[in-house]
């Protein structure tokens, strides 16, 4: 089964989350749950943590962190902060394929690796394995229920369905603040270089 399998089968019950995604998941979550809440980053790794910040930002929705095996590994220290802080309106979906698939499908570690372990081992007190998106919907609805700090993970198979819309459409909200203010910037006529040296004349 692939990560598409998975996510239709939350889609239904993910109320109004707000989901924070990456890469070609990014994709799949567009096309099962199109909405304003659907935030993708643009650094490979960093899912989890955005998505711990606004959950802890905003309590009073969920938020769903849509991570890959790639990703996840890249920010394992991210693991103890987000168990410390603790954000009981966040749930962490990880799907692990064994390969970078965007970006060629190099192997990760996660072959030789328990995420669940790492999660546990981190802090979670909520982390299990799953085996068919019938078991993932229902950790889903029961994490949903419980309001703690989760992780549900699935071993899943590389592909995605064809005819999806793509990650870049204008419907996609970008979390990253910096690139929307360059572009801003530039429209009005400022250039980086410019900015760089008012900079350093108002730092000297």
């Amino acid at each position: 089964m692939q990560r598409y399998d998975y996510l239709k089968a939350i889609a239904p019950h993910a109320g109004n989350a707000l989901a924070v995604c990456t890469g070609w998941g990014a994709r799949e979550w567009w096309a099962v749950r199109p909405g304003d809440g659907n935030l993708k980053t643009r650094t490979l790794g960093l899912v989890s943590s955005i998505a711990a910040g606004l959950a802890l930002a905003v309590p009073h929705r969920k938020v769903i962190a849509i991570d890959g095996d790639g990703a996840f590994l890249m920010n394992l220290c991210g693991l103890p902060t987000i168990a410390l802080q603790n954000p009981g309106n966040l749930i962490h979906l990880l799907f692990d394929n064994e390969v970078y698939e965007a970006s060629g499908g190099t192997a990760t570690a996660s072959r030789v690796t328990d995420a669940v372990a790492l999660a546990q081992a981190a802090g979670y007190k909520h982390a299990a394995w799953t085996q068919t998106p019938d078991d993932f919907r229902e950790a889903f609805v029961q994490a949903w229920r419980r309001g703690e700090l989760t992780l549900i993970a699935a071993k899943i198979d590389p592909g995605q369905p064809k005819n999806l819309p793509p990650s870049s459409s204008t419907s996609w909200k970008t979390n990253t603040a910096s690139c929307v203010t360059w572009r801003r910037r530039r429209k009005k006529g400022f250039s980086t270089r410019a900015s760089t040296r008012s900079f350093k004349k108002r730092r000297a």
